[in-house]
């Protein structure tokens, strides 16, 4: 082979549709999943910062759309030499601030800075044909992902808090609302109202400029570390957690908090 890049890349793809039982049986379909997983693998690889990971992730992606590029040409529908266009071209109609119109009269946009070129983002977006500044925000993104990019596109409108007490005084209003629930409410009330705290919570995150997502995940892997190291105390002490009280398993919880604090 002499190609290298993209171009080495299409052409292994070629062969493995014409050669490789496997990879001639794939369809749009059952790659679905795998590409859903690969994406939370990068994910996974972003958080840890492994660039060895997020490098190797990456390849698997970019061997995904080479995949489903060659699926579209085989049915008529898109090449990849389309999907890198496309891209291309939004790209440049989306940042007229760098790239002119050609029918612009005025030449560059001028912007000030990040939240001004989100704004034009969204604006321009609305004359590609979306009914809603709320559009592209897809169906199956996981809640507390869909939270944040609800938020951060109701933000280009002006929908949004002015101060970071606002968004806080109104997370304390969620949670009395909660407990009043809890106390009086039915189960689907409960529900209702623990979601808009969670809501509340995301969007102080983001005024706090946390990723909401990632700082969950963050509290996930240091719980299963200090669990993990908690089961594994346990076990060189001959006990089990199962004949433990709550109160013996919080004092070995605590060491292992102690132990590790700053660490993790």
């Amino acid at each position: 082979m002499k190609e290298t890049g993209i171009e080495r890349l299409v052409e292994i793809m070629d062969e493995l549709r014409e050669k490789c039982p496997w990879d001639r049986k794939q369809t749009i379909q059952s790659l679905r999943q795998m590409t859903i997983e690969e994406t939370y693998e990068l994910g996974d690889a972003i958080l840890d910062e492994n660039w060895q990971h997020i490098k190797e992730e990456l390849g698997d992606l970019l061997l995904h759309i080479v995949f489903y590029s060659k699926i579209g040409s085989e049915k008529n529908q898109f090449t990849m030499q389309e999907v890198i266009d496309g891209i291309c071209e939004k790209l440049i109609f989306r940042h007229p601030h760098i790239y002119p119109p050609a029918q612009a009269q005025q030449g560059i946009v001028e912007v000030k800075n990040e939240e001004d070129v989100k704004r034009n983002w969204e604006q321009l977006k609305l004359k590609e044909g979306k009914k809603s500044v709320l559009g592209g925000v897809p169906n199956s993104l996981p809640a507390i992902v869909k939270a944040m990019r609800l938020q951060e596109k109701a933000k280009q409108v002006g929908f949004e808090w002015k101060h970071t007490e606002d968004v806080w005084e109104k997370v304390k209003e969620e949670t009395a609302e909660l407990e009043d629930a809890v106390g009086e409410g039915s189960f689907n009330q409960q529900e209702e109202e623990f979601g808009d705290l969670i809501f509340a919570l995301v969007n102080y995150a983001r005024f706090l400029q946390i990723d909401a997502e990632a700082a969950l995940e963050r509290t996930n892997k240091k719980f299963i570390y200090r669990f993990k190291k908690m089961e594994e105390i346990v076990a060189k002490r001959g006990q089990h957690l199962k004949d433990m009280t709550l109160e013996q398993m919080d004092n070995i919880w605590n060491e292992v908090k102690m132990a590790d604090r700053g660490n993790v």
